[in-house]
């Protein structure tokens, strides 16, 4: 199995569980995937981690998004052009997304948590289902042992994971679709009938889902644009 040293950032929340994970691959030289954000004791404990490893090579980032990339300046790394991963681009939680792979460990950053469901943001924030959908079925073609996410545990059955995933996102939109051909047009009654389950402080990250599900059964052809109201 792949040599590989997890750092958990402490940047707790919703959105990011226990904190983002920086992973530090392999020896003389180590890779940083996703150093995280500018937390100066993380980038501490990353240093660390790398100088043990032989020295830091270079760093990859799995996207842009602050709390996977904030630190790269501070940690003063050079980006990993020659890095023995393959990358493979997996759009959806946003344009830019990528996967690593190298022997059978995928380092999948907001592609898949390690407990709970990814956020996929509509177009105006950057992201798509559509093409989120398609990354995971992607991964899923993969010969994988592990999946190493951006947020929460190391995962050790890829493709049960990669299925309930897949499974969660068609049940949210079958009861979206079902609301809708129903004839409701409130966002909050929408909200309440395929996303009813979650707290109300997510609300707001429910919202965006639901307008990228719209995005996606509107781009399908299965659903004609709407109007809806608050």
């Amino acid at each position: 199995m792949l040599d590989f040293e997890r750092i958990v950032a402490p940047n707790p929340g919703p959105m990011t569980l226990e904190g983002t994970n920086t992973y530090v691959v392999s020896r003389d030289p180590a890779w940083v995937i996703d150093p995280g954000p500018d937390d100066p004791g993380h980038l501490e404990r990353v240093r660390a981690a790398g100088e043990a490893r032989g020295g830091i090579g270079g760093y990859l980032l799995t996207h842009g998004h602050d709390d996977h990339s904030a630190g790269i300046e501070a940690l003063g790394a050079r980006p990993a052009t020659d890095a023995p991963f393959e990358a493979v681009p997996t759009p959806g939680h946003a344009g830019d997304h990528l996967c690593f792979v190298a022997e059978r460990v995928c380092f999948c950053g907001d592609l898949i948590l390690g407990h709970g469901s990814a956020i996929v943001p509509p177009a105006e924030h950057g992201g798509s289902l559509s093409d989120y959908m398609a990354s995971l079925r992607l991964i899923d073609g993969l010969e994988l042992d592990l999946l190493a996410p951006g947020h929460g545990d190391l995962i050790s059955d890829p493709a049960a994971k990669i299925a309930e995933y897949i499974e969660h996102r068609l049940a949210r939109e079958q009861a979206l679709l079902a609301a809708l051909e129903a004839g409701e047009r409130s966002r909050t009654r929408l909200l309440d009938a395929a996303w009813s389950d979650v707290p109300g402080p997510m609300r707001p990250a429910a919202a965006m889902a639901m307008q990228a599900h719209l995005e996606k059964l509107e781009a399908e052809g299965r659903l004609d644009p709407v109007e809806l109201v608050d």
